[in-house]
């Protein structure tokens, strides 16, 4: 078989791109051949592709060419007893098999192993006899098994700061990172969104296009959801980077995702996180000029989530959220953004910073109480303006912080160690009527709703470390009032807080 321009098609492997024929098959067969024959694909740009109902992969080791092509995503009758559901569309991977590397034990910020691999790898390693992040609140649990990601050089040197200390390693993956970047160019996809009724507990969809090759960008992907209705379950995210590292999503449209309820861990109704990107264990993680619509429509999902990274970036983005579930380490920087009405949200440690952006959450950064309201460095605020709660009656908290010291998330919890604004502007102009100025902090002894009342006792079997210096200038407000410490009054002796 030959092809013009030595560029694989759809249409050569049987693909109709009418909107009601399902093409899948014909798309997993393209993408075989091009593979094989490490040829680059590109669509039809007037064609419509039907993925169909049946739990197939196209797997992609090569260049794609989606430009102007559309995609349509039925998952109304998928067939959940089969797991269908949980396929992923494409997958984006290497063709470099995994290696074997021997690490016995790690010591938190390490920079260089005896380990010498034939490549740059990406590595996991895990020691299952420690548990991390023993969440709090409705969706209780019981933890995750202690682990990191990194990048590992051939000359042995380390990429990623080392989170944990390592006396064991159980379970230890490595994976080369190919030298070449492979892009995905443009598509537009379509999910009609699922309709699944499971009163009690999560069972999360996938039908996406999932990320485990390093080196990797999307550029100029448009996902939209279409057809949600009274019932459904959550989406893990239609693009989701899973190990891997340099992963870069640019010029890209996201779609946030609508509200369902369910009975949690702790046997009460929560709300279902579902997104529409999901990262986790990346290693270098970017996003440039990526956006949705509507960013303070409340009755959707905040549209993105991680877990365990190093390094985030984002960049003149405009989403609803971000949001940094199980950590971060390294940078975690927000540039040239707008976030919407659930803000930004972190946990993990080293530098936080925020600069030129503007953000409607109701806090202007939430330390996820959940994991202990944990950020473990600095955070750096600088020239922002903040509309507490997308402009509604709100009396606002810059930080939002929750820890009374009476739950082992696994590690010790603290606030960022210095903390420094330089330049923030706040819209409090519409506030309650007794509004006496908003506060730097929440009252970190406030229990997350839906946690049983605990007796507070002056022992803190897990105390919540403050932060050592918290400098501030430059702070305006519109309502022309000072901004107050904290509704426990405790915090007002126990941090240093100066005004410049």
């Amino acid at each position: 078989m030959t092809f013009r321009d030595s560029v694989v098609t759809y249409e050569a492997f049987g693909a109709v791109g009418d909107g009601v024929t399902d093409d899948l098959p014909a798309i997993c067969q393209a993408h075989a051949y091009a593979n094989e024959h490490r040829l680059p694909v590109k669509t039809s740009p007037g064609a419509i592709y039907h993925l169909g109902r049946q739990p197939l992969t196209a797997v992609i080791t090569t260049d794609v060419d989606w430009n102007t092509s559309r995609f349509t995503i039925d998952d109304t009758e998928i067939n959940t007893d089969a797991n269908d559901h949980k396929a992923p569309l494409f997958e984006v991977r290497s063709t470099l098999a995994p290696v074997t590397v021997q690490i016995d034990h790690l010591t938190r910020d390490q920079k260089q192993v005896d380990a010498r691999p034939p490549v740059d790898c990406h590595l996991l390693v895990e020691n299952d006899q420690k548990r991390l992040y023993i969440r709090r609140g409705l969706n209780q649990n019981n933890g995750v098994p202690q682990h990191d990601s990194f990048i590992l050089r051939t000359d042995g040197s380390i990429e990623g700061d080392i989170d944990w200390d390592y006396d064991a390693i159980t379970r230890i993956e490595a994976r080369p990172i190919d030298e070449t970047t492979l892009r995905i160019r443009g598509g537009i996809f379509t999910t009609f969104a699922n309709r699944m009724v499971q009163p009690v507990g999560y069972n999360y969809w996938a039908r996406n296009i999932v990320i485990t090759r390093s080196n990797t960008e999307i550029d100029g992907l448009t996902h939209y959801v279409v057809g949600e209705t009274a019932v459904g379950h959550p989406y893990r995210g239609f693009l989701s980077a899973e190990q891997c590292a340099n992963i870069t999503l640019r010029n890209c449209f996201a779609t946030p995702h609508k509200i369902y309820s369910t009975i949690g861990a702790a046997g009460l109704p929560v709300n279902m996180g579902s997104y529409d990107i999901h990262a986790n264990d990346v290693v270098n993680f970017q996003m440039f000029n990526c956006r949705m619509n509507h960013i303070c429509d409340r009755t959707h999902w905040g549209v993105i989530a991680t877990n365990f990274c190093k390094n985030i970036v984002l960049e003149e983005c405009t989403l609803s959220r971000m949001d940094t579930h199980m950590g971060v380490s390294g940078v975690y920087t927000v540039r040239r953004c707008e976030l919407g009405h659930m803000g930004l949200n972190a946990i993990g440690r080293g530098l936080l910073t925020v600069e030129d952006s503007t953000l409607y959450g109701n806090a202007f950064i939430s330390l996820r109480s959940d994991y202990g309201s944990t950020w473990e460095g600095d955070l750096i605020i600088r020239n922002c303006r903040w509309v507490p709660a997308c402009g509604e009656k709100h009396w606002p908290t810059l930080f939002n912080i929750r820890n009374d010291g009476m739950h082992d998330f696994g590690y010790p919890c603290t606030m960022p160690r210095a903390i420094t604004i330089d330049g923030l502007s706040v819209d409090d102009s519409n506030h309650p009527d007794d509004y006496t100025g908003l506060y730097l902090f929440t009252d970190p002894d406030v229990m997350n709703p839906g946690d049983p009342l605990v007796a507070l006792t002056a022992e803190r079997p897990f105390p919540y470390q403050r932060s050592q210096t918290v400098t501030i200038r430059g702070l305006s407000t519109a309502s022309g009032k000072a901004p107050q410490v904290s509704p426990n009054a405790a915090l007002h002796h126990e941090m240093s807080i100066v005004f410049e």
